[in-house]
């Protein structure tokens, strides 16, 4: 479980531009499912995410992971616990790297190691299976580098290589945002299907409405870094969930 306590984070503070995202802020993310974060621009997504990954720090309060407090981590240091998929297909991976590299760097998170030993033979097998799941054929391009990938199979090579681990939580960043509908679709499925079959606790953004309905176990809708909604998606439909998304966008234009 995901304990996020009194959290405070400010930007250009003390100055006339200072913006005030979070004031003592508290959520908890339930284990093992998928909770689909939604909500305005600026409504502190991405940062609740920064914040949870360590690539922004909070200026208050804690971040429990399964009762260990990760708020004072270093980013790679919560990499050993969390995995992320980000919006850009190309942050997850190394293009310059073969797709065997990749998933050779992923599965040695956390360890030291030379890039002389990167690869092992032995694991060749494992990631084979593994990309043998998402059905896309990337098992026979093991030698291919990936940059010249489409941008659908990079996410979800992304994907694969972040639950590789099983990491204790799971962040995904508007994973298909850059991605064509019908490339969207495929790589959406196959997140669902990994994140049950591995039971990762995971945290989706997204601005499809449709998507974080279908694809998640609860939707947080943020608006100026507080909850305003909160519910199991089997308990609100797209229209209901479009209506109340529209409203807040157009309360920001009368306020």
């Amino acid at each position: 479980m995901l304990k996020i306590m009194n959290l405070s984070k400010s930007f250009n503070k003390e100055t006339e531009n200072e913006i005030n995202i979070f004031n003592n802020f508290n959520l908890e993310i339930e284990k093992n499912k998928c909770t689909a974060i939604i909500g305005p621009n600026g409504c502190g997504k991405s940062t609740l995410l920064n914040m949870i990954g360590g690539s922004i720090m909070a200026d208050e309060g804690k971040i429990i992971l399964n009762k260990k407090d990760i708020g004072s981590l270093r980013e790679e240091k919560r990499a050993i616990y969390i995995g992320r998929v980000y919006q850009d297909p190309s942050m997850g991976v190394s293009p310059s790297l073969t797709i065997l590299e990749n998933m050779s760097l992923a599965d040695k998170k956390g360890e030291k190691f030379s890039l002389r030993r990167l690869v092992k033979k032995d694991r060749i097998p494992k990631y084979v299976e593994l990309l043998k799941d998402l059905d896309l054929g990337l098992e026979n391009k093991l030698n291919t580098k990936v940059k010249y990938l489409s941008g659908g199979q990079r996410q979800s090579l992304s994907l694969i290589m972040a639950a590789m681990k099983h990491p204790d939580l799971l962040l995904l960043d508007e994973h298909t945002a850059a991605l064509d509908p019908k490339t969207s679709h495929v790589v959406m499925r196959k997140t669902k299907e990994l994140i049950e079959k591995y039971k990762i606790t995971t945290i989706m953004i997204s601005h499809n409405m449709r998507d974080a309905i279908e694809y998640s176990d609860r939707i947080i809708m943020l608006d100026k870094g507080q909850v305003v909604l909160d519910k199991h998606s089997m308990e609100i439909s797209e229209l209901e969930l479009m209506n109340i998304y529209r409203d807040k966008v157009a309360e920001r234009f009368v306020s």
